[in-house]
């Protein structure tokens, strides 16, 4: 029978049906982090037990890590609240012999950059974290999915999962997209096209040429955002680009363990009679870059677009928290701070593609604050080997350490009441960024033009 890659993914690593509909999943690799993993290794420690398997388990400091004066390790941390989180997770770490990337060591990040990084992502694996965006890991072919605090501990305990189910999305991206519209326009317009709730029930396999044609860091992005149409997991196929990033990395398979790895990696598509329960079809060519107006990523247009009418209670509440009216061009809305950075957009393909708008210009007065996160210690380490860092700091940006930093406002990179934030993270919810904050979310490309001119322009002009 046919199979979908979410059904070859599942297949192999289901353990057994339970009376109840729900199935016990087995586990490859687990992520972890400072946020949701405290009170799950607490809950190990009162049932007296250990970790089933401790090579299946890497963790990082990300959410409240803080991205200046990093030289200073904890000792940085000024929340309190925060400093126990990483405190604790270091203890943790050290008492079970987990391998963390501290907050010192130069590989530590946000969890979603550095697991695909370090080839602790690879093809064919389950993987889960306390974190909803784990779904950023489908891009190579890996069933990602994300957790709460007490499966954490669950999984730590049992390297299994107890879920259910999801049915099969797939989203067809066909033909070229225009020079300016990026992988993050892209998702964006899926959201705008199926809404939030669209891929609830559903894993996401997205396929078409303009997939095909994406780097990994592009394809991380799309899946990334499936969690915000309601999906639970999104996918790509193996191809030759998945395994050009894979390949030499420090966690990657190493000679016959490669070529057997590799030789299992290519059969991970969906065949081609696999039954899809639903089918979305997407033109990439007529695509154009996208701006979130309102506290929904479904709430988009494009960049030439105007706000649209309160034609319900919903529209009418966002355009009074963001502080627009109806029939404004997007063009017409001014920002106070920029934000490039989050698992969404802060991969050196990221920073490459604003730097290359920002270079020899300098960000607009009216730019409160304008601030660059690099995703991990070593996409830090590379964009500085290529200068991106120098070309940020002379536009006027500020140049950050690794973290998840203004994406929730976990740390003290936080939006004032009222400001508006061309943003490349994910989520625009009511405070999100910050009490009173109004997030629009972007691609690099166009939080990088749009600092320079203190408002939203159309980057496909600059190209």
């Amino acid at each position: 029978m046919p199979k979908t890659l979410y059904d070859k993914l599942w297949d192999s690593h289901a353990v057994a049906e339970r009376e109840d509909g729900t199935f016990l999943l087995y586990i490859d690799r687990h992520l972890i982090h400072e946020v949701t993993s405290p009170q799950a290794f607490e809950g190990l420690k009162i049932a007296g037990r250990e970790p089933w398997r401790i090579s299946s388990n890497i963790a990082t400091p990300d959410h409240n890590v803080p991205t200046t004066d990093r030289e200073k390790g904890i000792e940085g941390i000024e929340d309190k609240v925060a400093k126990l989180q990483v405190t604790t997770l270091d203890k943790n770490c050290s008492e079970l012999g987990i391998l963390q990337f501290d907050i010192l060591d130069k590989r530590q990040g946000i969890v979603h950059v550095i697991g695909p990084e370090q080839g602790v992502t690879l093809p064919g694996m389950t993987l889960v974290c306390g974190d909803s965006h784990t779904s950023t890991h489908g891009a190579l072919a890996t069933l990602a999915i994300g957790i709460g605090t007490s499966e954490v501990e669950h999984v730590l305990a049992t390297q299994c999962l107890k879920t259910s189910k999801l049915r099969n999305m797939k989203v067809v991206i066909d033909g070229e997209l225009s020079p300016g519209v990026t992988p993050k326009d892209v998702t964006l317009a899926v959201i705008g096209k199926i809404g939030t709730a669209g891929g609830t029930g559903f894993a996401i396999e997205y396929s078409g040429s303009v997939i095909e044609a994406m780097s990994i860091e592009g394809r991380m992005t799309v899946c990334n955002m499936s969690i915000e149409a309601g999906a639970r997991v999104g996918l790509v196929a193996f191809d030759n680009i998945t395994e050009e990033y894979v390949k030499n990395r420090p966690f990657t398979p190493k000679g016959d363990e490669w070529e057997l790895a590799l030789s299992q990696w290519k059969e991970l598509k969906s065949d081609d009679d696999a039954h899809f329960e639903e089918i979305i079809y997407l033109d990439g060519s007529t695509l154009k870059p996208q701006v979130t107006w309102g506290t929904s990523p479904e709430m988009v247009i494009d960049i030439d677009g105007k706000i649209p009418e309160a034609n319900s209670e919903s529209i009418q509440h966002a355009l009074e928290y963001m502080n627009l009216e109806s029939g404004m061009k997007i063009s017409d809305i001014k920002l106070d701070q920029i934000f490039i950075g989050s698992c969404t957009n802060s991969r050196i393909e990221d920073l490459r593609m604003a730097a290359k708008v920002v270079v020899g210009k300098k960000i607009s007065s009216e730019i409160k604050r304008a601030i660059v996160v690099p995703g991990s210690g070593l996409v830090a380490e590379q964009a500085a080997e290529e200068g991106l860092d120098k070309i940020f700091i002379e536009s006027g940006f500020e140049w950050r350490a690794p973290g998840c930093s203004m994406c929730l406002a976990m740390n003290p990179d936080q939006l004032g009441e009222g400001e508006h934030c061309a943003s490349t993270s994910n989520r625009n919810f009511e405070g999100r960024q910050g009490y009173g904050g109004r997030t629009h979310l972007v691609s690099p490309a166009t939080a990088a033009a749009s600092a320079i001119e203190g408002r939203f322009v159309d980057v496909r002009e600059l190209f």
